[in-house]
């Protein structure tokens, strides 16, 4: 926690990051989140039968195109090329849907936010397309679990969620 912090400029206004002297290395994170439903919206979910269609399918298809939008709804977000992205679901329990993706690039800047971008679009997709039948889902929490590459190296959580 000693970092300082590196988002503002010499007048101690916002600033993005220069990247430009920052190696290229092969970077990955992993980020989760989850929505907790009443038993009946997950039986419903597993069934496809949610009015607005395959709830997950959707919900991953909204992970990958927020994880790519990631530059453009966080401020100092640098736009990266990324070569995967991934949204994986564990929907085993009768009322809580893990939410885990995976993000990675090669590149100067790490890829944290796209993969959080990613979990919580999910997360939110799932709450939109289920919204009519269950207003009480809880989304989260939403974390990094893990992140490679650069030069802060290596991040795995520890477990405590």
């Amino acid at each position: 926690m000693d970092e300082q912090l590196t988002h503002f400029n010499e007048q101690n206004r916002a600033r993005m990051v220069d990247v430009t002297e920052k190696s290229v290395t092969k970077r990955e994170a992993v980020a989760f989140s989850k929505v907790v439903v009443e038993p009946e919206t997950m039986k419903r979910i597993k069934e496809g039968k949610i009015g607005k269609g395959d709830v997950l399918a959707v919900a991953q298809v909204a992970g990958i195109m927020a994880a790519k939008k990631t530059a453009e709804i966080i401020p100092m977000c640098h736009p990266i090329p990324l070569t995967g992205v991934n949204i994986e679901f564990d929907d085993a329990s009768e009322d809580t849907i893990m939410i885990k993706a995976t993000v990675k690039t090669t590149g100067v800047t790490g890829v944290e936010m796209e993969a959080l971008t990613a979990a919580s679009a999910t997360a939110l997709t799932i709450y939109d397309m289920c919204k009519a039948m269950d207003k009480g889902m809880i989304i989260g929490p939403t974390y990094l679990e893990s992140k490679t590459g650069g030069k802060s190296g290596d991040f795995f959580r520890k477990p405590n969620l």
